[in-house]
């Protein structure tokens, strides 16, 4: 999987991650990862095209 940055809401920090899931919700699709520092997920919108190319 690409690399992907995702923000941390709780830290207030930006990080990169290559493992993740692609999830849909809502007719909207993310990538979600585990936090760095901390247990919770951090949550990143997908357009349709890279949620696709992704899912292969």
């Amino acid at each position: 999987m690409e690399k992907l940055s995702f923000y941390d809401v709780k830290s207030k920090k930006k990080f990169e991650s290559d493992a993740y899931k692609v999830q849909e919700k809502g007719g909207r699709f993310f990538a979600v990862t585990k936090s760095p520092v901390g247990t919770h997920e951090c949550w990143r919108v997908l357009s349709k095209d890279q949620a696709q190319k992704m899912k292969k």
